[in-house]
């Protein structure tokens, strides 16, 4: 049971993943470090960046920020970054895992993660992040934007089960037959655009929805997300922002609620299709 901020869910190695979190995806490097000392110092224990963000110093420095600030230790903090798919063969994999890991200024990645399948092109750069994660250098490693038969063809191969599949994940997109499939795995679902990119803000079922509760449109979609038991990163870059979408551990959605929520799907994207788009 998710009661608040801090509250965790068990990956299949057994490493305790906060259930939400702060995703910085296009925020600019020069503003992360404030943004990120604010989510911390509001209860806020995992932060999502990536490499191709181009904020990866700017987190590190906000980590280092709100350490000195709260008291906290680094081993309180859950801290995901990915490799680009410039760089997935097994030496650029290692490569980019250490340039993240100076950037960010940490001795170690509580995740790390491949941000694209690309047109199966990831078979070496999992092989390097295995080896990483059995050296002890990351606690968990998983990927993103896979599709079934990216899972499929991963599975074959892996001595490392992903602990994450990290997709988009919201009311208009909600990846029905792909969490069936993580789930039979034991592969935990992460919701990227969890607010479809700001698309679902003034949507008139969830307010109606939203007005019983008095709450905002954005709480309900998150909160949804946790009753569905899928882990959630909405990016805001304002403090007060960032607290109301953590303000949602005082209310539940009625079975009737999540049924309504559910019968919003439409397949409908906002980001690419990883099936046909290569980088």
């Amino acid at each position: 049971m998710i009661t608040s901020l801090q509250d965790t869910i068990k990956l299949n190695n057994g490493v305790e993943m906060p259930a939400m979190g702060l995703g910085v995806f296009q925020v600019e490097n020069d503003t992360t470090a404030e943004i990120v000392k604010n989510a911390i110092e509001l209860g806020y224990r995992s932060i999502d960046t990536a490499a191709i963000y181009g904020n990866e110093a700017g987190v590190g420095e906000g980590i280092k920020l709100a350490l000195a600030s709260t008291g906290l230790n680094r081993e309180d903090l859950f801290i995901t970054s990915k490799v680009w798919n410039a760089g997935l063969n097994y030496e650029e994999t290692v490569s980019a895992y250490e340039e993240s890991l100076g950037k960010l200024g940490l001795d170690y990645l509580d995740l790390y993660l491949i941000h694209w399948p690309g047109q199966n092109k990831f078979a070496e750069s999992w092989t390097a992040l295995e080896d990483l994660y059995q050296e002890g250098k990351i606690r968990a490693i998983g990927v993103c934007n896979f599709n079934i038969s990216h899972l499929q063809d991963l599975l074959k191969t892996a001595r490392v089960t992903p602990v994450i599949n990290q997709v988009e994940f919201h009311p208009r997109l909600q990846q029905r037959s792909l969490r069936a499939f993580c789930k039979e795995h034991n592969i935990q679902l992460e919701a990227w655009a969890p607010l479809m990119q700001g698309g679902l803000l003034e949507d008139t079922t969830i307010a109606k929805i939203a007005e019983k509760y008095g709450k905002s449109n954005s709480q309900v979609i998150l909160r949804w997300d946790i009753q569905n038991e899928v882990i959630t990163i909405p990016k805001s870059v304002r403090k007060e922002r960032m607290a109301q979408n953590a303000d949602i551990f005082d209310f539940s959605l009625t079975d009737e609620e999540m049924q309504i929520i559910n019968a919003m799907n439409l397949d409908k994207r906002v980001g690419p299709d990883p099936e046909v788009f290569d980088f």
